[in-house]
């Protein structure tokens, strides 16, 4: 007898910075999601499509589990609750060098009814294998009815027995996107989040958080595509910061982005950015449903 087609949401919850954006790229075999080493890279739900011969997964990277403080935290973690009540597995991401005290703190704002797969991730951080043994032995004491592994994601290590403890959980069903599908998400917002990704990457401090990056027009001609994008901030000291002096600043960011994009879309690409001051925009209903935060 033929196997079922298995099909889910395979959702990704974790605090910031603990690895998750980097898994996700990591199973699809693509580089989907932006990273940084800075916390809070991630503020929207992205899914990632894998489709293969008898079964679809649908992951979902999540935004970092914080307190809020402004109304854009209070949208990241309306992201985090919609990701909840959709998954049919669900992964939780926990950085092994920090305590168990601060995992239980995000377990208890989770409420899952679904298979958990716990990876305690950064182990190519810990020089003392015996360390790792006994950490994973403490989780697996404390969460027993969960699947425990120590991985690295960053350097792939354990990852390999990520995906048959996935497909072991995952429902019978059928595909829920076309075989080609990779995301949900257009080419504009992928573009968008590589320019605000190129922003993690440059400038220091309180900067990047201050930034929403809007594109206001995507032309697409025949062997170049036209892209201008309104980069946000919330005061004009930081616009100074991000133009640099002479502009030397905004012209580096605009050179590190374009490179990404164009190898992205895979064509050449003529990019402008313009930095535009919209004060506490991060608490401005208005300007979030603007630059995408529904």
């Amino acid at each position: 007898m033929a196997e079922q087609f298995k099909s889910g949401f395979v959702n990704i919850f974790g605090a910031p910075n603990a690895g998750k954006s980097t898994l996700l790229n990591l199973l699809l075999g693509e580089r989907l999601v932006i990273i940084s080493p800075k916390v809070q890279t991630t503020r929207h739900r992205i899914l990632g499509i894998l489709t293969e011969p008898g079964y679809q997964v649908v992951f979902s990277d999540t935004p970092g589990i914080i307190e809020p403080k402004y109304k854009l935290h209070q949208k990241m973690m309306m992201q985090v609750k919609s990701a909840l009540e959709d998954a049919d597995v669900a992964i939780l991401m926990h950085d092994i060098t920090q305590p168990i005290e601060e995992f239980e703190q995000i377990c208890s704002q989770l409420k899952l009814k679904v298979p958990v797969i716990l990876l305690l991730n950064k182990t190519d951080t810990v020089k003392d294998k015996s360390t790792i043994e006994a950490t994973v032995k403490l989780y697996k004491e404390k969460y027993p009815k969960w699947e425990v592994l120590a991985i690295s994601a960053k350097n792939s290590k354990g990852t390999d027995k990520i995906m048959p403890l996935i497909l072991d959980r995952l429902p019978e069903g059928f595909a829920y996107y076309p075989d080609d599908s990779i995301s949900d998400r257009s080419e504009r917002f992928f573009v968008a989040e590589m320019i605000r990704e190129q922003i993690y990457t440059l400038y220091e401090e309180e900067i990047p958080y201050h930034t929403a990056v809007l594109i206001q027009a995507f032309e697409e001609k025949t062997t170049l595509d036209v892209i201008k994008a309104d980069i946000i901030v919330s005061r004009e000291t930081q616009k100074m910061i991000l133009l640099g002096k002479g502009g030397s600043m905004i012209k580096q960011l605009g050179i590190n982005s374009r490179k990404v994009i164009e190898e992205f879309l895979g064509k050449k690409v003529h990019l402008e950015l313009f930095v535009k001051v919209r004060p506490k925009w991060r608490d401005n209903e208005n300007y979030l449903k603007e630059y995408g935060y529904n």
